[in-house]
């Protein structure tokens, strides 16, 4: 890679900015900085399809196996939030959610479904204006007015029900991997709580993480 005084020349940024990016990019894996030969892209982090920092972005995951994502609305709703969603999202009982149900493909392919349950409280904009295609973060900005900062993940594995397997073309009742995704805000607002189903007969998931 270049220097870091090549690097803020060309990017016109200060080079105490360039060294905190570089910092950074480094402590996650994707570079490597060896004393007094240069700065070097990680060329393992080309065979993962995932890092631990961006596990929850189904579209980056898409696009790390090779795919060309694009995402299909099933549905848009309110709900009573249920007890796991009120404890989760620090909710009173009675208080509603938003459920996005949304259908992720992989070339066409249907690959994830995801659920998410987000606050009614939270939304700024009218409910049925909500454009269920774009990218989550682009949801929570325009129709939420809120920024996601923070992503807790667990992976685990779940038995595929009918309506599930219908829409991902897999087999009910099949072991299949199950993401289950909290989503927070500034000062650790809990955003969303999410289910995605991950149809790893077609994506596969694999993880890039720094060892320090």
């Amino acid at each position: 890679m270049p220097s870091e005084s090549e690097l803020s020349d060309e990017l016109g940024v200060s080079r105490a900015t360039v060294r905190t990016a570089l910092a950074k990019l480094a402590a996650n894996g994707l570079i490597l900085r060896k004393q007094g030969d240069g700065t070097y892209v990680n060329a393992h982090v080309r065979e993962a399809s995932a890092h631990f920092g961006n596990l929850w972005d189904l579209v980056q995951l898409i696009e790390g196996n090779g795919y060309k994502p694009s995402i299909k609305l099933v549905s848009v709703s309110k709900r009573r939030a249920t007890e796991k969603e009120v404890l989760a999202l620090a909710l009173e009982t009675g208080e509603e959610v938003v459920c996005l149900r949304r259908l992720f493909y992989a070339d066409d392919q249907p690959v994830i479904l995801a659920d998410n349950a987000i606050p009614l409280s939270l939304l700024k904009e009218p409910l049925e204006d909500i454009d269920g295609n774009l990218h989550i973060r682009d949801i929570f900005q325009r129709y939420f007015h809120q920024k996601i900062s923070l992503a807790i993940t667990e992976i685990r594995s779940t038995v595929l029900g009918a309506d599930a397997g219908q829409r991902l073309g897999v087999e009910a009742g099949k072991a299949i991997l199950q993401l289950q995704v909290t989503l927070y805000g500034r000062n650790n607002l809990p955003l969303a709580v999410g289910t995605n189903i991950f149809n790893d007969a077609i994506l596969r998931l694999s993880l890039v993480q720094a060892w320090v």
